[in-house]
């Protein structure tokens, strides 16, 4: 009765310590006894994927992780799986997914340091890690194929890469699983797996964009560029720099994003990188661009167009190219503007890129739009709208929803405009972007 409630609150958030804290004593009532009754009715097998689920960073995990996890096939883990939930030491919370009770996984953390060698237990780990890594960049390669390569070690023995078909496949993967690879980079980097721990981040950085996950992207890059710091790896600290500068850019934290754009650039030029720099310039063209310095955007778009086809980078100069068209077009040179955009869809004609390629029809249809060919213009952004929806971008829909809007409103279309516009305005405030008053104030326009 003496003992404060802080202090037992304060021995609870001790993950490690929260079955010992919840021991008063009594063997009858001990929560490790009570569970130990349902552990030492499984199977051997069983017992031992219980123990490595412990493992597990969470909040939940699908069958073929699992299977991962425990060096085994999924059919087999599937098995092992439904034996751990009909003893109600797992709940299978939605078809394929399985999760623990707090109490429970601190419990078969308990088993795994007790049964497990520390090897064992290291091997585990970098399994389930391997597992989120090369699925990741499976995905990631389907969604954004124009990502910067990074070299991957081959996955351990006993993992099993998710086989990912296709774009909707690779967007719902990673919708799945999210969360988990944050708690993963989390794992990674206390347990001492540095190259995964920064390269996570990397496989999913254009899907936390893409979603308007900018708070978790910069804190999952933050972590990536202190391991990568950590480990005097140099190309990595240019890669994770970047893409940490690029989330601060989104954020709207414009001098701590050039400082970092700054010292990746230097890293890149270190290094010989030439895509790495031209990626740099892409990304200092944006900042440049929401500064409202349009002619500086211009040189940014053109320097990457020249490092790209100095690398012989074709995905990478269809992209530049189109750059450079929306550059000239901010400038007012629409003319100029579609000779580019026009020379980009040829290149991506021959490329498997139809994410990239939306921005592209985005801007013909803004070109075409100022040239006064309405009915073009919006053919055009339905075209990028598609693409768009197809992998899943929702910050760049929106942008387009709202240029179709303002094309629809000039050709006198208001209830389609209106549509259209309130469309990328649930988009825009479901993600928490800056861009949502502008649309706010279209629709206020048409009401009045």
């Amino acid at each position: 009765p003496g003992f404060p409630l802080a202090a037992l609150a304060a021995e609870l958030r001790d993950v490690a310590g929260r079955l010992d804290a919840l021991d008063a004593g009594d063997p009858a009532a001990s929560v490790r006894a009570v569970f130990s009754w349902s552990y030492h009715q499984l199977h051997d097998d069983a017992a031992r994927m219980f123990r490595l689920l412990g493992l597990h960073p969470g909040p939940d995990i699908s069958v073929p992780a699992a299977a991962s996890l425990a060096a085994t096939t999924v059919p087999e883990a599937r098995r092992l799986l439904r034996e751990l939930a009909r003893a109600h030491l797992i709940t299978e919370h939605s078809p394929g997914r399985h999760a623990f009770h707090d109490l429970l996984r601190a419990y078969a953390a308990d088993r795994a340091r007790d049964t497990e060698s520390e090897p064992g237990r290291r091997e585990a780990i970098g399994r389930v890690l391997d597992h989120y890594l090369h699925t990741a960049v499976i995905a990631d390669r389907l969604l954004y194929p124009a990502q910067e390569p990074v070299a991957l070690d081959p996955p351990r023995p006993g993992t099993a890469p998710e086989p990912i078909a296709d774009h909707r496949q690779a967007l719902a993967w990673f919708e799945a699983e999210h969360r988990v690879m944050l708690a993963a980079v989390a794992l990674a980097d206390d347990g001492g797996f540095g190259g995964h721990a920064w390269r996570l981040p990397w496989a999913m950085q254009n899907f936390l964009a893409g979603r308007g996950r900018y708070q978790e992207w910069a804190s999952s890059q933050r972590t990536a560029l202190a391991v990568a710091t950590r480990l005097g790896d140099t190309a990595a600290q240019a890669i994770s720099g970047r893409l940490l500068a690029a989330a601060c850019a989104r954020l709207r934290d414009y001098d701590q994003a050039l400082g970092r754009f700054a010292s990746s650039l230097e890293l890149y030029r270190r290094l010989g990188n030439r895509i790495g720099q031209a990626k740099i310039h892409q990304d200092l063209s944006l900042l440049a661009e929401s500064q409202g310095r349009n002619a500086d955007t211009l040189g940014h778009c053109e320097e990457a167009l020249r490092l790209f086809r100095a690398s012989g980078d074709t995905l990478g100069e269809a992209v530049a190219l189109n750059n450079v068209a929306w550059c000239h077009a901010l400038l007012g040179d629409y003319r100029q503007a579609r000779e580019c955009c026009q020379r980009s869809l040829a290149l991506y004609a021959n490329l498997d890129s139809r994410g990239l390629e939306g921005h592209a029809w985005d801007t013909l249809g803004y070109v075409e739009h100022h040239l006064g060919d309405l009915d073009e213009a919006a053919a055009c952004y339905r075209r990028a709208l598609s693409s768009k929806r197809e992998i899943g971008d929702r910050p760049n829909e929106a942008v387009i929803l709202a240029h179709l809007g303002d094309t629809l409103h000039a050709a006198g279309d208001l209830p389609q405009a209106r549509q259209a516009w309130q469309q990328a305005l649930a988009i825009l405030t479901d993600i928490h972007h800056p861009g949502a008053d502008e649309v706010r104030a279209k629709l206020d326009g048409l009401d009045d």
